[in-house]
């Protein structure tokens, strides 16, 4: 168990560094104005439906997903479905941080939620065990 741990781990560690590095080099950080709500009008409500979306997205399917994992005594036999639908969860939140940044940088406050909402997903045993609603230790 603690190597498919340690493996998913470091795939979301990847996963969140890539996009940090982005934020990083990308972003517009010599501006005051990124911690300040953009204006929205009719042009740019699609942007603040990107991380909504992608929210919603990413949590469904995550679920959906692991609503094939079966019952098992051992919660390795279910590891390779809950890996599959972390990797899925967190590429739709990957990706809509990065249209987030390339397409309208205006709004990279809601990509800077984004990311830190990856961030908190990291994966432990208690979380997985919660997640695939199992009763083994």
């Amino acid at each position: 168990m603690n190597e498919k741990l340690k493996t998913i781990k470091i795939i979301h560690f990847g996963i969140c560094a890539g996009v940090i590095v982005a934020y990083y080099v990308l972003g517009n950080w010599s501006s005051t104005r990124i911690f300040e709500l953009p204006e929205i009008n009719q042009n740019s409500i699609l942007y603040l439906l990107v991380p909504i979306g992608a929210y919603l997205l990413s949590n469904f399917l995550f679920k959906s997903q692991l609503k094939s994992a079966e019952i098992k005594p051992k919660l390795e036999d279910n590891m390779a479905i809950y890996q599959t639908a972390a990797i899925v969860r967190w590429a739709i939140l990957e990706g809509a941080a990065f249209i987030i940044l390339i397409l309208k940088e205006d709004f990279i406050l809601f990509g800077i939620l984004i990311v830190l909402y990856l961030i908190l997903l990291h994966p432990t045993k208690e979380r997985i065990i919660k997640e695939l609603d199992h009763k083994a230790l």
